[in-house]
């Protein structure tokens, strides 16, 4: 019985060794298989990564557009076309011959009454006011703004197809994406209730929009906790389809010490989207470009923990651009 025991033996113990092997390598082809797919959905050129402004204002309200293309290499705009804040040709002239980087804010964690498309969309689409069963709850503090549950796919549909390519049309080179913090809030709140579908909704929603436009800036506000940075989206790393995050009120109007945390742990993973660097903002609120002393304290903390400050005004306004630095 010891001999054939000992053959039988020796043929599981080579047949575990190939069955380990084989799996070893299936997952080495599967994380090859991500990363290609990484690679092909994430395309962006580098670019120049400061200083940055953002101004939800007019062109007209602006003042000189050649002056603020001559001062800010990342421009954070509103260009909805239908708010009227800036034609092509505006848009155009912020670039500066491709020197500048010319965002568009987007909200993909709410949707706001004033646009056209809470209402009004073409057929084939559900605006958000007609699309009840993605509303997530009033979004406390803010009146004309409703939380939209990111899992909703006729929602996923309007972002994407609809609300994006009109701001690619205006001539933006990515988006400043906004209100995805949903994303953690969890249910235990009145205020964008938003359970684990929603959150890996949002998730999935970001790629979309990453693999409908590969060549596109994506930066996010905000939304910088363990869901987005530790969550994937059709198997790859959520935080790989992103070239950047800023996060609004790190220094002012006062101190946040777990924004500042999280800004920390982004900065530790070292991502290098296409092979430029990750882009780390900070976005404070000093009351107006008359609080150049406010600001230079803002700017000083942002920049000794390595992040690209600039401060305007209010969260709800951020109808001026202040020129800090002469």
């Amino acid at each position: 019985m010891g001999e054939p025991f000992r053959r039988v033996s020796e043929v599981v113990r080579r047949c575990r060794a190939l069955l380990l092997a084989a799996l070893a390598l299936s997952a080495s082809c599967m994380a090859a298989h991500a990363d290609d797919r990484i690679a092909a959905s994430v395309q962006t050129r580098a670019f120049d990564t400061s200083p940055w402004m953002s101004y939800y204002g007019d062109a007209a309200s602006l003042g000189s557009l050649e002056r603020v293309a001559s001062t800010f290499r990342i421009i954070d705009v509103d260009l909805d076309p239908d708010t009227d804040n800036f034609t092509p040709a505006e848009v155009a002239a912020l670039k500066d011959g491709g020197r500048n980087l010319v965002l568009s804010y987007l909200n993909l964690g709410s949707c706001e009454r004033y646009r056209s498309y809470w209402r009004d969309v073409p057929e084939g689409f559900v605006s958000c006011e007609a699309n009840t069963a993605a509303h997530a709850g009033a979004y406390r503090g803010y009146r004309q703004e409703t939380w939209m549950n990111l899992a909703n796919e006729d929602y996923q549909r309007l972002i994407v197809d609809y609300v994006a390519s009109r701001l690619v049309a205006q001539g933006a080179d990515g988006f400043y994406l906004d209100n995805l913090e949903i994303v953690g809030h969890g249910t235990a709140t009145r205020n964008g209730p938003c359970d684990a579908a929603c959150a890996q909704g949002g998730l999935d929603l970001v790629r979309k929009l990453r693999e409908k436009y590969p060549t596109l800036v994506f930066v996010m506000q905000n939304a910088t906790g363990r869901t987005t940075r530790e969550g994937t989206t059709g198997g790859v790393a959520f935080a790989s389809l992103l070239d950047g995050v800023a996060h609004e009120e790190v220094y002012a109007p006062k101190y946040d010490a777990s924004a500042e945390a999280e800004l920390d742990a982004w900065q530790a993973m070292a991502l290098r989207p296409n092979g430029h660097a990750f882009w780390i903002a900070t976005l404070d609120y000093v009351g107006g470009c008359g609080e150049a002393a406010k600001a230079r304290r803002v700017y000083a903390r942002s920049r000794a923990k390595g992040f690209v400050p600039y401060a305007s005004d209010s969260s709800a306004k951020q109808g001026v651009v202040c020129y800090w630095e002469k």
